[in-house]
Order: structure tokens, then C-alpha cells, then sequence
């Protein structure tokens, strides 16, 4: 199995790349996190990836971080999710925002991605619950939210702001705050940015 690749990137049409690895071109499909991060063409690159080996074909997946890596592993031991799944997932949601998003139970981050309706996200936030919120919200730094947080959250996101500013808005607020002194705090700091 191949678990990284580094070499020369030559060609980049989302979701994926030409990665040139001493002469051996690969075809690697990434997340759109991974996608905006990458260098100019002809610029090295190193990737982790996942290979699926499929009946009639071998499929490379590359992630720009191994937290990237292991969260797409997660979530396609969830029943019926595949990797196309999978990498919208990602792509609309940094690994520590998905991690979020399992430890509060907001199915409703979920269903805003391309691909997932209702049953998914709730099958999603069942079967990460203990796998991908508790092991990557300490790896990403994003510590255990009360329910304030998540009306606070909720709140932004019903008046417009999108789950980025919202989410930066969030980690200023003092911890325990009320939910309407927290929307107010938010709120005058998202009109100051």
C-alpha cells in the first residue's frame, strides 16, 4: 500500500492532481482543504495517502495532513459513505469543524454538504461520536463546547455568517458565557472584522 507520496506537482483540476514522483506520474484526488493549500505547479509537495484498490481500479486520495487522513479513514468505516462522500466531507469542513460538529451533534453543518441529506448526517454523528469527536477535537485543539456554544453558534449561523466566521467569532468568547451576552460579544466582533 502506498501511505505518502513527494514529488513534483504538475497539474492541478479539482478534486485532483498530477503529482510527478521521479519520472511516475499519479493521479491523486484531495479534499478542497488540501487543493487551496497547494504550491504553484512544478513546486515539491508531500501527500499521505489513502489507496483504494477496487475490482476495476486503484484510487489514490492524498491529504495534506495525517489528521486529514485519519478523519477520512473514519468516515468511511460509516455505513454508506464512500470516498467521493468522504472527500466532500472534508471539503467542506476543516477537520477540527467536523470534530466540532460530531461532539456538539450538529447534524445541520453536515447537511449543507453536497451529497449529505438528514439520515446521513445523523447516521455520521452516531457512528463518529466516539471515534472522530473525542480523537481529533484534542488533536485540533477544539476542547469540549457547553450547550451555550452551540446555541451561541446556531445563532450566527441563522443570521448570515458563514460556519468560518462564526467559528473565529467563537473562540473569543469567554468560556461559561450566556448565550445572549455570547451572540452580543460575537456579534460586535464580527462588525469589527
Amino acid at each position: 500500500m502506498i501511505g505518502r507520496l513527494s514529488g513534483i506537482l504538475r497539474e492541478k483540476n479539482p478534486p485532483q492532481l498530477l503529482l510527478d514522483v521521479q519520472g511516475v506520474g499519479y493521479e491523486v484526488d484531495v479534499p478542497m482543504s488540501t487543493y487551496y493549500n497547494l504550491p504553484a505547479n512544478g513546486e515539491r509537495i508531500t501527500l499521505y495517502i489513502h489507496m483504494v484498490v477496487r475490482e476495476d481500479a486503484q484510487l489514490l486520495f492524498g491529504f495534506g495532513s495525517e489528521n486529514e487522513r485519519r478523519a477520512f479513514r473514519q468516515l468511511l468505516k460509516v455505513n454508506g459513505i464512500g470516498a467521493k462522500i468522504a472527500l466532500s466531507v472534508l471539503s467542506g469542513l476543516s477537520v477540527a469543524e467536523l470534530a466540532q460538529a460530531v461532539t456538539l451533534q450538529e447534524t445541520g453543518r453536515l447537511t449543507r454538504i453536497p451529497g449529505i441529506g438528514k439520515k446521513t448526517a445523523e447516521r455520521l454523528m452516531l457512528e463518529l461520536k466516539d471515534k472522530l469527536g473525542a480523537d481529533l477535537t484534542q488533536v485540533a485543539g477544539a476542547g469540549r463546547a457547553t450547550p451555550n456554544t452551540s446555541d451561541i453558534m446556531n445563532a450566527l449561523l441563522a443570521l448570515g455568517y458563514s460556519e468560518r466566521e462564526a467559528a473565529t467569532a467563537m473562540r473569543s468568547l469567554p468560556e461559561g458565557i450566556a448565550v445572549a451576552d455570547g451572540i452580543k460579544h460575537a456579534l460586535k466582533l464580527l462588525a469589527k472584522g
